[in-house]
């Protein structure tokens, strides 16, 4: 699904009306319209409702909103956040039309009349600031946000609940939480990423009468990863195991055996061919009890159980036969690994995914990804992020996950609610699946796993990584519908993934 920000979508609106000669009044009528009928499938016959208005064109749609359901017999009462004078030309023409309708457009006072009407309607529109929020909720907009999120009351955003920023998802202030929000031609960046994406509830996007062709012609570097993004091919009968790819998984140490076992058997599950599991030969038995499709071996180690810097010429030279190598899962961090991380970096010309402590490795060694031989998949969560130096401090995960991936020209799996996929190229992939109950040891490295199987399998390389994170996340829904958000593990996410692979393959 392709993503708009706010700057694109106002030059789209600007473009529709100024060049193409459509009315705003119709495109804030349109855009009323798909709201007040939002609203109007969570009202009975005898509930009222309320709309909070903010003076921009935001407001306008909540005013027509109003004067919709007004015209529907639907008792409403309308709220004013600012100066009525401010109101923009088009928000005037539907406060007119509002009190055509015997409505009134109330200023917001703080009172407990208001708290008890509230708590009466049976819906609540929230038209305070849309889109263009620029600055921290405050005063009057910030205390009905707090009215409105106090009240239990079903809430319909427009267009973005109010006080989320819609390019970062960062929320200014304070924000409304809505269970539906009605956006208009194109679905925003902030709809999608965390923390905002929390506050919007269902996102439908509508039409208000932008002509298609400027919609979709619209460029857009981010999209949203949905169910109808993803598709697998059904595989060629006249295949075998090599045609789908020689996966190398690097991973483990003395107390850590169960995160390359998870990623070695979520490689396979994903489909690989063949997956060759390399740990410290001290752990090689355990392994080898625990895996019966992958192929485990030992690698010379140190006193500690962890691999030796012996390790690195055999790790090269089988990840030279392979389609791709996985680094990182349980391997434990000392000047061995790190010189190991590093060599394989610098001469392996297969895809490397680096996950882990494969990430940790090169955290004060940063320079070694602009010497890669390959291409790198990286797939830190946001700790393992700060240490390669990301910023997520500053509210917008993802201009910093699209900056690294460009200066980097490498591929970032930013992992957290809302995974963003990251390309060098500046295209970012945003997932929708996923939920609470895969916050679980173990997740990350089924995870990586999968990348590697689907990049071994030789899918494009930027389909293979947004795909497996998409997968993932879908697992992990269909593991917390059936055994509730407390109790999934991570084997259960890759027992789940034959469900999740059909439900996109049709077989």
């Amino acid at each position: 699904m392709k993503l708009t920000n706010s700057t694109q979508m106002r030059e789209m609106d600007k473009y529709a009306i100024e060049d193409l000669g459509i009315a705003g009044t119709v495109l804030m009528s349109n855009a009323a319209k798909h709201i007040a009928e939002a609203a109007m499938e969570h009202l009975s016959l005898d509930s009222c409702a309320a709309v909070f208005c903010g003076t921009g064109n935001n407001g306008g749609d909540g005013i027509g909103a109003a004067a919709y359901l007004k015209d529907k017999g639907v008792p409403v009462r309308a709220f004013l956040i600012g100066n009525e004078e401010n109101l923009t030309s088009g928000s005037k023409q539907m406060l007119r039309l509002f009190d055509s309708l015997d409505g009134s457009l109330e200023p917001f006072s703080d009172s407990a009349d208001l708290e008890e009407y509230l708590g009466i309607c049976g819906v609540i529109i929230d038209a305070i600031t849309g889109i263009g929020l620029n600055s921290d909720l405050q005063g009057d907009a910030l205390r009905a946000s707090e009215l409105i999120n106090a009240s239990g009351t079903y809430v319909v955003a427009a267009d973005m609940p109010s006080g989320v920023n819609a390019d970062t998802g960062t929320i200014m202030g304070g924000a409304v939480k809505a269970d539906t929000t009605v956006t208009f031609s194109l679905a925003k960046q902030g709809h999608f990423i965390e923390p905002g994406c929390i506050q919007c509830g269902e996102i439908r996007v509508r039409e208000i009468g932008i002509p298609p062709e400027i919609v979709e012609g619209a460029v857009s570097y981010v999209h949203a990863v949905t169910r109808d993004d993803v598709s697998l091919p059904h595989r060629r009968p006249d295949t075998h195991k090599g045609n789908y790819g020689r996966c190398l998984i690097v991973a483990g140490s003395v107390g850590y055996t169960g995160a390359p076992a998870l990623s070695a058997r979520a490689a396979s599950r994903m489909g690989a061919g063949l997956v060759f599991l390399g740990a410290p030969k001290t752990i090689y038995d355990i392994l080898a009890t625990k895996l019966d499709e992958e192929m485990p071996f030992g690698l010379p180690d140190d006193k500690h159980g962890r691999l030796s810097a012996n390790a690195s010429g055999e790790i090269l030279r089988r990840a030279d036969e392979c389609d791709v190598c996985l680094i990182g899962p349980g391997l434990g961090c000392s000047l061995d690994i790190t010189e190991m991380v590093l060599s394989a970096i610098r001469i392996v010309k297969t895809p490397i995914i680096l996950d882990a402590d494969g990430i940790n490795a090169i955290s004060g060694h940063i320079e070694v990804l602009d010497q890669a031989a390959g291409q790198l998949v990286l797939t830190p969560h946001g700790g393992e992020f700060a240490r390669l130096g990301g910023n997520l401090g500053c509210g917008d995960r993802l201009r910093e996950a699209r900056m690294f991936a460009m200066k980097h020209r490498c591929i970032l799996v930013l992992k957290g609610h809302s995974t963003i996929t990251a390309l060098p190229d500046g295209a970012a992939f945003i997932n929708t699946s996923g939920n609470p109950a895969m916050a679980k040891g173990g997740a990350g490295d089924v995870l990586s796993g999968m990348i590697a199987s689907l990049v071994g399998q030789k899918f494009p390389i930027e389909d293979a990584v947004y795909t497996a994170v998409y997968l993932h996340g879908l697992a992990g829904d269909m593991c917390a519908a059936e055994y509730g958000e407390y109790s999934v593990t991570a084997s259960d996410i890759i027992a789940m993934l034959p469900k999740a692979i059909q439900s996109v393959t049709g077989a």
